[in-house]
């Protein structure tokens, strides 16, 4: 007969386990896991602590916590992301939405929230679904070449059908190449932008779990990002808006690019840690 192990012992053990591997925050964490594996919230714990587990329930926590002092990831392990209002499903398949790119969608809703969205590398969905659901866009496409990020984007999809405000598109394809003229009034993207060099100096936590192909971005990490500015032309309508997230040691230079290719009011402006991190420009009738 397998014993029965108690809420708070298993806790404590946890706790010092994800210590040990290098977990900055183990209680706030632990209490994550158990919440989420459990369906309770955190602060139940302490009035759970003498509770037994059912030995089903406790193997998973004890796996889930194994893989977190590991070191995968915290949304890995619990498999859901909150991003602005959204509640996301995420695995391996896409990037974990970071808040810095909660600040883009804001900066994008205050500038256009009619009309015709595009998110490009649209990975877990959570820009599309953002504008899809907080906008007044008749039709948000989302954009990947990964055919899992799209599985994973479509997935998240149901869960904020009910929040739709207009009609969402999941399409394959390598960034505006499967948009025609589609006449867009917000490019939107958070695209690959580390160098080479850069993505090999990044903690293994990253390089290890999320995908290098939505963090790398050629020999300087540009790639992407000059693509954009150049295709962007040609499937963003007159007077409409492209906003793309940028390497703040690379902002200007991105700026530049956009100036030198037609786009007007270019901007650059600083995320929630006051770094720039975010271009935004429009399409005139000349770009």
């Amino acid at each position: 007969m397998v014993e029965a192990v108690a809420v708070g012992a298993l806790l404590a053990d946890a706790r010092g386990r994800l210590a040990a591997g290098g977990v900055s925050a183990p209680e706030r964490e632990v209490l994550r896991i158990w919440a989420d594996l459990t369906g309770r919230r955190p602060g139940d714990a302490v009035l759970a602590r003498y509770e037994a587990l059912h030995p089903a329930l406790a193997a998973r926590l004890e796996e889930a916590f194994a893989r977190r002092a590991a070191g995968e990831p915290l949304a890995h392990v619990t498999g859901v992301a909150g991003f602005r209002h959204l509640e996301l499903a995420i695995d391996s398949r896409a990037l974990i939405p970071r808040p810095e790119t909660e600040g883009l969608v804001d900066l994008v809703l205050a500038r256009v929230r009619r009309g015709r969205a595009a998110d490009v590398g649209t990975g877990s969905g959570c820009i599309a679904l953002s504008l899809v659901t907080e906008g007044d866009f008749e039709r948000v496409i989302a954009v990947d070449c990964s055919r899992g990020a799209l599985e994973l984007a479509g997935l998240n999809a149901g869960r904020a059908a009910r929040r739709m405000t207009g009609r969402l598109e999941v399409i394959r394809g390598d960034l505006v190449s499967m948009l025609g003229d589609a006449s867009i009034d917000a490019l939107v993207s958070n695209p690959p932008y580390l160098s080479e060099a850069e993505y090999a100096s990044l903690d293994e936590s990253v390089r290890r779990w999320e995908p290098a192909m939505a963090l790398v971005s050629g020999v300087d990490g540009m790639l992407a990002t000059r693509a954009l500015l150049d295709d962007g032309r040609r499937v963003v309508a007159d007077g409409g808006w492209i906003a793309l997230e940028v390497d703040c040691s690379r902002a200007a230079h991105a700026a530049g690019c956009a100036s030198a290719l037609g786009w007007r009011d270019v901007t650059v402006q600083a995320d929630l840690f006051g770094r720039e991190r975010y271009l935004l420009a429009r399409r005139s009738a000349r770009s």
